[in-house]
């Protein structure tokens, strides 16, 4: 495992700002980028999950994928989500990645709705890994994906593929944490993928957190982060139990809903939610601004 990490220990997976049509709005991802570098994170995952990957096409992420890359300027590692659940598409797809330059890594998602069997997701991952020269990132969400990526299946990827440097774990089985650190080959990072298990997966020996939470609190949570690598545990759990209602809030429904209206609130409106998505309900919103006023976000 590596001690120090690569991409940094609190990267944010970002939102896509759409305009009042729906289109992307290419100015305003700029400018979160800089307001996003300015308030604590270290790295920025591009058209992840929270940034609506489904339904951001190609050539609109290359788009955006470009655009951060300008702004950021080389400030702190960019890495572009290019994985979808057809491995071919996944791997054209990461080669016109890559050729933009500027790009410091990608990161690739379990196949979801095929659900594949474990030597399907080797050799899903094995295949993106060879087709570039950049870092990769596993993304293993069970719960979107409908399947887990096992730790076995993890750990055959990260010695077989030497540019496959990480794992963003969305499985809250700490068990199988463990297990990945345990036996991953030097260098190898074990990143959450959940604000919520950011203290539990730093304890098990991983690096940090690919957050949704640091869009409006990303100060707080760097400070959660640095309380733990240096050993003030006590510290690191205050903080950490002061921000679990936002935490919470942000997942009262499907991400992003919530943390772009968080954004809304906080007076950096993003855009809303392309369909199949739909905005919060008044009641979640309310909710939600509730929960923000709590933790010293609003007045």
């Amino acid at each position: 495992m590596s001690a120090t990490p690569r991409f940094g220990r609190l990267l944010t997976a970002m939102v896509t700002p759409f305009t009042a049509d729906g289109h992307l709005d290419l100015p305003r991802a700029g400018e979160l980028a800089d307001r996003l570098i300015a308030t604590g994170t270290q790295g920025l995952i591009v058209c992840g999950t929270t940034g609506e990957s489904p339904t951001v096409f190609y050539d609109q992420k290359l788009e955006l994928f470009r655009t951060v890359i300008d702004a950021v300027g080389g400030r702190v590692p960019i890495v572009a989500n290019v994985g979808d659940n057809c491995t071919d598409d996944s791997v054209e797809f990461a080669r016109k990645v890559t050729a933009l330059g500027g790009v410091d890594a990608i990161m690739a998602v379990v196949p979801y709705y095929n659900k594949p069997p474990q030597e399907g997701m080797y050799r899903h991952f094995c295949s993106i890994a060879s087709a570039v020269d950049v870092p990769v990132i596993m993304y293993n969400i069970p719960a979107r994906c409908v399947v887990n990526m096992e730790p076995e299946t993890i750990l055959r990827v990260a010695r077989d593929c030497g540019n496959v440097v990480a794992v963003k774990q969305s499985n809250p089985d700490l068990a199988q944490v463990a297990r990945i650190v345990g036996d991953a080959p030097d260098g190898f990072e074990v990143l959450s993928g959940d604000d919520e298990m950011t203290l539990p997966i730093m304890a098990m020996g991983g690096t940090g957190i690919i957050s949704v939470a640091s869009h409006v609190v990303g100060p707080q949570m760097a400070e959660m982060i640095a309380a733990q690598v240096a050993g003030e545990h006590t510290r690191a759990l205050k903080l950490h139990l002061s921000l679990l209602p936002l935490f919470k809030a942000l997942f009262m429904t499907a991400n992003p809903i919530m943390v772009k209206d968080a954004l809304r609130l906080a007076g950096f409106p993003v855009g809303t939610v392309r369909l199949p998505l739909v905005p919060p309900t008044p009641e979640q919103s309310a909710e939600l601004a509730r929960v923000m006023r709590g933790v010293g976000l609003l007045a």
